[in-house]
């Protein structure tokens, strides 16, 4: 876990708006306070956010994670976002209710936690009749053997020619490997904005290639 936040004094607050909701500020009044009140809100916070962090781990539906797996994970981001949030309170500036506010630091660190998961687990190596695989992911149904092949020939050749570095390395671990994109996030040090930006402008090239070279329709519609 981080390194615990500093002390958050009522004189800290001061800069916030004065229009809270009646629930943000009672949270901020009780965070705030150096009192038995403030450890009794600082309970009630983190079994609100390992409550969000398990609904966030179901929702995402990970299979390769179960049972003891999903609650320790949990409650890693749960006590990790719980810091986060008492170490930024004092930025706190009422633009969305303080439960929302909070919710945004555990969905994080979910991703984190789901991202460093996945580079604890052993993986498997890639294996060569996963090219074979990748017509059907771009929508495409080739006739025959022959016609197959010859699309993913001319698929490695545009992976390999057209795409930058971050691109083919961005793409191949994703629609190769199968490679989370919060695993990808934190082997990249990146954010899933960028990751999500990159696989776009990937398959932007890559479907742009095919159709020039009568592999698929001109009209490229969405980059999926």
């Amino acid at each position: 876990m981080r390194s615990a936040p500093r002390d958050i004094q009522p004189s800290a607050l001061r800069p916030l708006r004065t229009s809270l909701d009646e629930q943000s500020a009672g949270w901020l009044r009780d965070l705030a306070q150096a009192s038995p009140a403030r450890d009794t809100a600082i309970l009630r916070l983190h079994r609100m956010l390992l409550g969000a962090a398990k609904a966030e781990l179901y929702r995402r539906g990970n299979s390769d994670i179960t049972g003891p797996e999903v609650d320790d994970l949990a409650h890693q981001a749960a006590a990790d976002s719980l810091v986060a949030v008492l170490a930024k309170l004092y930025s706190f500036r009422g633009e969305s209710r303080f439960t929302t506010w909070a919710y945004r630091f555990v969905i994080l660190e979910v991703s984190t936690q789901l991202g460093r998961h996945f580079w604890r687990t052993p993986r498997r190596t890639l294996e060569a009749d996963e090219w074979e695989q990748l017509p059907s992911r771009f929508g495409l149904d080739p006739q025959d053997r022959a016609e197959w092949r010859e699309l993913v020939s001319a698929l490695r050749s545009a992976v390999d020619t057209e795409l930058t570095p971050r691109q083919r390395y961005v793409f191949s671990a994703i629609v190769l490997r199968g490679i989370p994109l919060d695993a990808l996030v934190v082997r990249l040090d990146s954010n899933r904005n960028a990751i999500y930006k990159t696989m776009f402008d990937a398959r932007r090239k890559l479907r742009r290639v095919l159709a020039a070279n009568g592999h698929m329709d001109s009209d490229l519609g969405q980059a999926t």
